[in-house]
């Protein structure tokens, strides 16, 4: 059997060090090229962890992340709770588990290079590298690994008529508060259908807390998005949820304006036809994106990239890649899924508001926990031998 010894992974977000992490664990040494300059310190909202990606994080020697966020309770415009889901989270913030992720990586030994954009990749008989744009090559490893995000340029390498990013009709913006003059929320996430937008928040003892939002705009790009004012996204905000009976406003009018995240478009990829070509393979956002609206993002990606490397630590890099995408593509595309029919109802117009507030005591009978625990009970089964 030939064996994966080396991989190059493309990507330094979350996905990509989760991957080298679990390659290092599956005995393969694997180097990570980012192509930006700097780190990502400082960037990114507000997340979710559900016990799914907490299992695929913790194979890789991650600790505790975040606090915990046991239940969300879900409402309507007028403030009426509808349901409240117990499920055993952790609220992390992104920038917090990507700086935990790049140092577990670097006290690990793992290699971590900036500046490095992907633009085309040379394959041979005995390997792969990778080209920059300026021009630098990598050193031939066994396996380039995409995980480039949603605009992925592997995604592209290995299929130039690969799928663009869909958008669910939604911008998303969020907030760290100081002072909240609420009370403490304990480890409760809420959540408001509002009339023309939807709210998330959630306060702590200390105080502070942290909210989101997600409103239907016609696309932006995070460019776009950064050219308005962010005094002026909270006032557009504020006069989204003036009419609503929850504590939207009280948090926006507390939020300092340079504390404003504007997250961007939110966006999905709900089929991705090729996984992999050759000795290149997708992993995270770069081959199954999903809204933020799942709650999944992060442990749909920990746990794809635990995957990959359990594969190729038992299988050549044809059979591994296959028995990957095989026991990843039916579950990413179902969350998926699930999660857009979510943003559908975030997004309603008048009509649709009606029979979305309508239904939501049926979709609370859904969401109870066993019907949720295909989701949250998935472990990746890292001590089980890979068969073809």
């Amino acid at each position: 059997m030939l064996r994966t010894r080396t991989a190059i992974v493309v990507g330094g977000g979350i996905a990509g060090p989760v991957a080298a992490l679990a390659l290092r664990r599956a005995g393969i040494a694997a180097t990570v090229h980012e192509s930006h300059a700097t780190t990502a310190d400082g960037v990114g909202g507000a997340l979710g962890i559900a016990p799914n990606g907490r299992a695929a994080l913790g194979l890789t020697g991650l600790g505790q992340i975040g606090a915990p966020m046991n239940a969300i309770v879900l409402q309507n415009h007028k403030g009426r709770t509808i349901t409240e889901i117990r499920q055993p989270m952790e609220f992390s913030w992104r920038a917090d588990l990507y700086r935990r992720l790049y140092d577990l990586a670097l006290k690990q030994g793992i290699q971590v290079h900036h500046g490095h954009e992907l633009v085309d990749v040379r394959e041979s008989a005995t390997g792969i590298r990778a080209v920059f744009a300026d021009g630098t090559l990598s050193e031939e490893a066994d396996v380039l690994i995409g995980a480039d995000g949603l605009r992925s340029t592997a995604r592209r390498l290995i299929d130039p008529q690969a799928p663009q990013p869909r958008y669910s009709g939604l911008l998303g913006f969020g907030a760290q508060v100081d002072g909240t003059g609420l009370p403490p929320t304990g480890d409760r996430m809420y959540m408001a259908f509002g009339r023309r937008a939807f709210f998330g928040y959630q306060t702590f003892d200390d105080g502070t807390g942290v909210w989101f939002a997600n409103l239907p705009h016609p696309y932006l790009t995070c460019k776009e998005m950064r050219q308005t004012p962010n005094e002026e996204w909270l006032r557009i905000l504020g006069e989204a949820f003036a009419k609503d009976t929850v504590p939207a406003l009280d948090l926006l009018l507390r939020t300092v304006p340079e504390d404003l995240i504007t997250s961007g478009p939110m966006e999905d990829l709900p089929h991705v036809p090729h996984w992999h070509r050759g000795r290149m393979v997708l992993a995270g956002d770069a081959v199954h994106a999903t809204s933020p609206s799942s709650g999944q993002g992060v442990s749909l990606a920990a746990e794809s990239a635990v995957e990959l490397a359990r594969t190729l630590r038992d299988l050549p890099h044809p059979e591994a890649f296959a028995a990957y995408e095989h026991a990843r593509r039916d579950r990413v595309e179902r969350v998926i899924a699930q999660a857009a029919r979510t943003n559908s109802g975030k997004a309603a117009g008048p009509v649709g508001r009606v029979f979305r507030d309508a239904l939501l005591p049926l979709f609370a009978r859904l969401a109870t926990p066993e019907k949720m625990a295909w989701q949250y009970d998935h472990r990746i089964r890292w001590d089980t031998p890979v068969a073809v």
